[in-house]
């Protein structure tokens, strides 16, 4: 088999990974060296300059010892297999740079013989990168669990991000569909590379030229909706992780069928892309917004409501808190404002020292009036002509790409969508998350 044959293989193999973001890291290229990496979006984004730049996605192996039910790459999977060395992989990540292909390498892997062989191999070919190519590129690396710990290290030292996937959201769900994997296997190697990253900022002080170890962080994936862990449960683990081995993402990745298993969907069931959309939208909140996953979901309501956004749906379940003084709220609480984003927030607070905002100065600072009016007044007064009841209040939050997504994803869930005139009861059992 020659080496596109396998790109072909190895590459289509990777496209379920879906932990690739922009690199967090700056390195300007040197004098003899090859590459540069830069902060800007990465694996066909777009940068903040405009530029569309874009990494190689690949497996160093889809031969894997495991036989996890939900991977396409289990031991037991009838599909072709392939493997590159080392030198190969090196050589066609620069063969790929030089014609201006790509800016960097994501590189995960299936576990061949052994997790400490398959890290091995994984090493070496970020070493020849690094050290034989001086390639300055990013790089994307995704640890095997259950290797030694001096592999991690290794990786660490050479790749600019380093991840290990959780997979599944609980240790009940790894027994049933991953039983080769455990969550201590997982979260172990979370906590070295932790210990790594924390140890960066001390050695950078004391030695500036002190290699880094992981400089972009770490980050995580599970699948969604193989299992019956909830949303509740999902975010609960999402939050957990963050607090404590100080993540920089947790990506969500709706589960594809690929094959009829007993324990899994069914093979006809579509990916959960508007879940995984919510819990998107949920995982902002907590980083950037200021909730508490025990603010958006509870043990009485464990699934986010489909028709509307999280924030917009925590917000109608506190209408008692409504509406604020545009003018004098607190910063905490304009960011829970449906409609005030980050960085209208912040515009919000810098206007009102130099006077005080009406909705028409609100709509030039990029504030969503169609959601926010509902929520807020100015000087006093709410929106002119503005009915405030809990079914405008619905029609206003369902937004129309919500709708489209359900459309194309629950089409049994939404029936009354299609009516422009949605009855009472079905406006309240929405409101109260009974559909």
């Amino acid at each position: 088999m020659d080496i596109f044959d396998k790109l072909t293989i190895l590459s289509d193999a990777a496209k379920y990974d879906v932990a690739c973001t922009s690199s967090g890291v700056e390195r300007d290229g040197e004098k003899g060296s090859l590459g540069t990496a830069t902060q800007a979006g990465i694996c066909h984004s777009f940068a903040a300059d405009g530029r569309c730049i874009s990494l190689l996605k690949v497996l160093m192996t889809n031969v894997c010892v495991y036989d996890c039910k939900y991977c396409i790459n289990r031991r037991t999977n009838d599909t072709p297999r392939a493997a590159f060395t080392p030198r190969e992989l090196a050589e066609l990540t620069i063969h790929f740079y030089r014609r201006n292909y790509i800016e960097g390498l994501f590189l995960s892997s299936g576990v061949i013989k052994n997790p400490d062989y398959t890290c091995e191999q994984m090493a070496l070919t970020l070493e020849i990168l690094r050290n034989e190519y001086k390639f300055r590129g990013y790089i994307h690396v995704k640890a095997i669990p259950g290797a030694d710990d001096a592999l991690i290290q290794k990786l660490g030292l050479l790749a600019d991000r380093i991840s290990i996937n959780i997979e599944l959201p609980s240790q009940d769900s790894l027994q049933l569909l991953a039983p080769d994997k455990s969550k201590v296997s997982i979260l172990r190697p979370m906590g070295l590379i932790t210990s790594g990253i924390k140890h960066n900022s001390t050695e950078i002080v004391r030695y500036k030229n002190a290699p880094k170890f992981a400089p972009a962080g770490q980050s995580t994936q599970m699948i969604i909706g193989a299992t019956p862990d909830t949303d509740f449960q999902i975010l609960k683990l999402t939050q957990g992780l963050y607090k404590k081995y100080g993540l920089k993402r947790v990506f969500f990745s709706a589960y594809i069928p690929t094959q009829s298993h007993s324990l899994l969907p069914s093979i006809d069931t579509k990916p959960p892309l508007l879940r995984e959309h919510r819990l998107y939208q949920a995982d902002w909140l907590l980083r950037f917004y200021g909730f508490d996953a025990n603010e958006l979901l509870d043990e009485q309501h464990q699934d986010f409501n489909p028709f509307l956004d999280p924030k917009c749906n925590w917000a109608i379940n506190h209408l008692e808190l409504f509406p604020v003084e545009i003018n004098t709220v607190a910063y905490d609480m304009l960011l829970r404002v449906p409609g005030v984003g980050v960085k209208s927030a912040n515009r919000i607070m810098v206007a009102r020292k130099t006077g005080s905002l009406n909705f028409e100065g609100l709509k030039k600072i990029g504030v969503i009036l169609k959601r926010a009016q509902y929520f807020i007044t100015c000087n006093g007064k709410m929106a002119e002509g503005l009915k405030f009841n809990n079914e405008s209040i619905l029609r206003a939050l369902i937004s129309e790409k919500s709708s489209d997504m359900l459309l194309q994803n629950q089409p049994d869930q939404i029936t009354f969508l299609n009516n422009l005139k949605p009855s009472r009861e079905d406006l309240m059992k929405c409101l109260t998350g009974q559909i």
